[in-house]
């Protein structure tokens, strides 16, 4: 029997890819609302109470509403905006942190989708946290680089603007500077930390994908771990996911050969774009008690649709992996 699926704020960035995406499936109906009906709010509570599975692609305000006119039991909702990210009743959508949180949505009714800087961050910190290697009030700090999409259509517009002297498109964009990013909460909340980090986001010169850097300071750690020790940690936490990769260890000594990773010895931030993979690097420096975290995802992937389409596998009773790669 087919599943309906409704995509409300279907012309929006997440949305059009999720529409996408959806479209490869045979036996799902994908419902739609008139052009002219899309803010009449009884046909969009019809149609929402219609369907097995509703993502919500809107803005905040919008998407609460839209949650608030389920009155069918059995509609289920994926929602993409940061509107209850940390919401009591809704579960959070990152399967990998751990199995407890993969049966949560494959029974959830109410799920929201995680931010792509909130992923890649989450990714990397949870297993620490969670393992106490790491003491839920150290002080960690993160910079995140992404491309403009994840912007959504209104920071495209700015950048493909192929005016002279466009002020976007002459260097990469450090943002949010009164260090108070909308996915901070959620970070926090979700990694198990007590505090929240301190977070500088930059925006460049390029479409999509994403990298998030973070330093650790071993001497600081529960846990004196050598960086290798640390990667151990990491892979162990992710062993056997197929969509989360902790990759090979980065010392001094690694940089000196060749790899299919390491290119000019550096880190391709794109490398995961078109795919739902996280890849995490551990970067190690013992001699001078440091390591780093950088963990890189499509933000339209694995840090928007392709984490919205896993989560409805999940939830619908698909192979997890069914149409993504």
């Amino acid at each position: 029997m087919k599943k309906s699926v409704f995509v409300d704020g279907l012309s929006g960035t997440t949305g059009l890819e999720i529409n996408e995406r959806l479209s490869k499936y045979k036996d799902i109906e994908i419902i739609k609302i008139d052009y002219d009906k899309r803010r009449d709010v009884k046909e969009r509570q019809r149609i929402i109470n219609e369907a097995d599975l509703v993502f919500l692609c809107l803005p905040d305000d919008a998407a609460r509403e839209s949650a608030s006119l389920v009155t069918n039991p059995k509609t289920k909702i994926i929602d993409a905006s940061t509107a209850h990210r940390t919401s009591a009743g809704w579960t959070y959508g990152l399967p990998e942190l751990s199995p407890s949180h993969r049966e949560a949505i494959i029974s959830s009714k109410r799920l929201t989708n995680p931010g792509c800087h909130a992923s890649a961050f989450t990714l990397s910190i949870y297993p620490l946290v969670y393992h106490k290697i790491m003491a839920d009030n150290y002080p960690v700090s993160c910079q995140s680089i992404t491309g403009y999409s994840g912007g959504g259509k209104g920071l495209i517009g700015k950048y493909e603007d192929d005016s002279k002297d466009n002020p976007y498109t002459k260097a990469p964009r450090p943002y949010s500077l009164g260090l108070n990013h909308k996915h901070l909460k959620e970070m926090m909340v979700h990694s198990g930390l007590a505090e929240s980090p301190l977070f500088l986001p930059i925006v460049a010169d390029y479409y999509k994908g994403l990298a998030t850097i973070i330093p650790i300071h071993t001497r600081l750690l529960n846990k004196q771990l050598t960086g290798r020790q640390l990667h151990s940690v990491l892979e162990d936490h992710y062993k056997g996911q197929r969509f989360v990769k902790v990759m090979p260890y980065i010392d001094e000594e690694s940089l000196m050969d060749s790899s299919d990773y390491i290119f000019d010895g550096g880190l391709d931030i794109t490398a995961c774009n078109n795919t739902n993979m996280a890849e995490i690097f551990v970067l190690g420096n013992d001699a001078n008690a440091k390591s780093m975290i950088i963990t890189r995802l499509d933000n339209l992937g694995k840090g928007a649709s392709g984490a919205a389409i896993q989560n409805m596998n999940l939830m619908l009773g698909y192979d997890e992996d069914y149409s993504l790669v």
